[in-house]
């Protein structure tokens, strides 16, 4: 899991205080014709006290709605979900950090709770805050990022925005991993990145943006960081025959368009809704 401690203190030793926060990295070919890419920058994303985050909606969302902050089940204050555990319509008082286009910090939003979270299946947690998006929207002048309702697909360009670096990373999707496996957790249909996403500790939760749309498809999570095999910070990937690949230095994320069948409104989450396919508690 992309945690801010290892990685991130790493990345302070290696470059300097001031490297982090650095502009995107980004990859072109003079010759190649690109698709339409809609600017991705910070506004809506959110840091954490240990990682990043995003605040979220889903097409059918309204402004009157409590807004939705997402980040990872690992990004938990209270520690990491247990295999098998589902965490729903838990206390949460957290703040979150938002910034504006530019990654500048605009204010500080405040859960009521943890709607979601888990570490089984996916890596995901969703906080619904004290604001709506209207009055976030009036008082910063910043929308929410909207969820794709829709599964991504291979090639497609995207960004990783980390709220908690104001760091852009610019690569895309080289597939996807039947079951991703590290340490006791395991994974289903996770986003493998291209190998110039190179996110390190404290880009946990940032959201995964289709440079083409704008949507948000996929929260980042986790990393190769040694080439050992389905360890703690080394997840391998594991294919419908129980064949293992282990891939030092690729990175991935959570697909996160299933979150959009089981919020309905008031922003309320609804795991018994039609097309809802989260793990359950």
């Amino acid at each position: 899991m992309k945690k801010p401690l290892v990685g991130a203190l790493l990345a302070l030793l290696l470059f300097g205080a001031g490297a982090a926060p650095a502009a995107a990295e980004t990859r072109s070919s003079p010759q190649r014709v690109r698709p339409a890419v809609k600017a991705v920058d910070f506004a809506g994303t959110v840091a954490l006290s240990n990682c990043s985050g995003s605040v979220v909606r889903t097409p059918d969302s309204q402004p009157g709605d409590p807004a939705l902050v997402l980040s990872n089940g690992h990004c938990l204050e209270s520690g990491f979900p247990a295999p098998g555990q589902v965490i729903v319509d838990q206390p949460s008082s957290r703040t979150f950090s938002l910034l504006n286009s530019t990654g500048a910090r605009v204010a500080t939003l405040r859960a009521s709770k943890i709607a979601y979270a888990t570490m089984t299946d996916t890596d995901a947690s969703l906080y619904q805050l004290t604001s709506t998006y209207a009055q976030i929207k009036t008082a910063h002048g910043i929308d929410a990022l909207q969820l794709s309702a829709t599964r991504p697909v291979q090639g497609t360009s995207i960004k990783v925005v980390s709220g908690y670096w104001k760091r852009i990373y610019s690569c895309a999707i080289d597939g996807f991993a039947y079951r991703l496996k590290e340490g006791a957790w395991t994974w289903k249909d996770s986003v493998r990145y291209t190998s110039v996403c190179k996110t390190i500790g404290g880009t946990s939760g940032s959201p995964v943006i289709d440079t083409a749309t704008g949507k948000v498809v996929a929260v980042n999570n986790t990393g190769n960081e040694d080439g050992a095999r389905c360890t703690d910070n080394n997840p391998c990937e594991v294919d419908e025959s129980g064949n293992v690949t282990v891939r030092k230095g690729i990175n991935y994320g959570q697909q996160t368009y299933g979150f959009v069948a089981c919020i309905g409104a008031g922003s309320k989450l609804d795991l018994s809704r039609s097309g809802c396919n989260l793990p359950k508690p």
